[in-house]
């Protein structure tokens, strides 16, 4: 099986000059951040350039590609990991930022969401996540609890192909893990019947649950079905924490792709330097316990979702930058 791994360490300098092409506040005008980021992306390094353009167009048996060895700054030289959101529109551009738009953009385009719930950080392109005081359990600002497997906006009829985690410092102790499973592993440990159950099976996903809000509207229930697509080699729609099964056939079915995941998944520990590409679409990840020290030094990565022309989410006329307004799967 051949390694998701790339070590980029030789090509830092090369990297370091795309970075510096690159708009110095990219908040300021992410369109243009963005763009910039698509003309820097044409000039990769063939090695990284190709392995990016072998996952977007065949993926891989483990779900996700991992490039290691990325510029990044100095931890000394790095400012403080922050406590506390948004990020300041006027912050001035990160390298590990820099990697997150140019390589992204050599994947496709960078998407900001409505969840659907009222979460309006999620309607910015570049994400930040690291551990922040009174975090909600269910958030990627918690450091102490376990996040349970899920594909990203799996609820969201434009749901990302890509999720894209930068990191510009990793935990104290590097203790978390990114676990990763992957449908393309798990599947052949799923029995003929539970396979066939679980294709193109509507299952019940309330909208508001994810914050905890009790959302009694029927407008607010999407559905997921947690196989579809091609039933050889087919996509995963799956939140262990929020995905509803009412009857004992759609729960033993859930059960069973549960521990297929379970026995399959692979963990990244992510350090300075590295960036992930996660399939959002074969995929459902989780993320392990850490413990965060307040001191400055805590855990810090940059996100973004990427969309592809995969699957209908791209009709014509998109571009890097956009907002999408929630449309429920149904």
């Amino acid at each position: 099986m051949k390694t998701p791994v790339i070590d980029c360490t030789s090509h830092q300098e090369r990297l370091l000059a795309l970075a510096s092409a690159l708009p110095r506040v990219p908040r300021a005008d992410v369109y243009a951040f963005l763009e910039a980021a698509n003309v820097q992306a044409d000039k990769l390094p063939e090695e990284i350039a190709t392995a990016l353009d072998e996952f977007n167009t065949e993926g891989n048996q483990h779900g996700y590609l991992l490039l290691k060895g990325l510029p990044v700054e100095p931890d000394d030289e790095l400012a403080p990991t922050p406590r506390s959101t948004p990020t300041p529109e006027d912050r001035q551009l990160l390298n590990m930022e820099a990697m997150l738009a140019i390589a992204g953009r050599r994947l496709g385009l960078h998407t900001a969401y409505d969840q659907g719930y009222g979460n309006r950080r999620s309607r910015t392109v570049l994400h930040e996540l690291y551990p922040t005081p009174q975090a909600h359990p269910l958030s990627g600002e918690t450091s102490t609890i376990q996040l349970e497997f899920h594909s990203d906006l799996s609820h969201h009829a434009l749901q990302p192909s890509y999720i894209v985690l930068a990191c510009s410092r990793g935990d104290h102790e590097g203790k978390a893990a990114t676990l990763i499973g992957s449908i393309r592993k798990a599947l052949p440990l799923l029995s003929d019947e539970v396979k066939d159950h679980l294709f193109d099976r509507k299952l019940r996903r309330p909208v508001g649950i994810g914050f905890r809000d009790q959302i009694e509207d029927p407008n607010a229930m999407t559905y997921v079905k947690p196989l579809y697509g091609d039933r050889d080699d087919p996509y995963l729609g799956y939140d262990r924490s929020v995905l509803t099964a009412e009857d004992q056939a759609d729960k033993a079915a859930l059960e069973a792709l549960a521990d297929a995941l379970d026995s399959t998944a692979e963990a990244v520990h992510l350090g300075a330097g590295d960036l992930l590409v996660i399939d959002n679409l074969r995929t459902a990840h989780a993320r392990t316990p850490f413990e965060a020290r307040w001191d400055g030094k805590d855990r810090w990565l940059h996100r973004a979702y990427v969309r592809t022309s995969r699957n209908g989410q791209l009709t014509g006329g998109e571009r890097a930058g956009d907002v999408v307004d929630f449309i429920p799967r149904r």
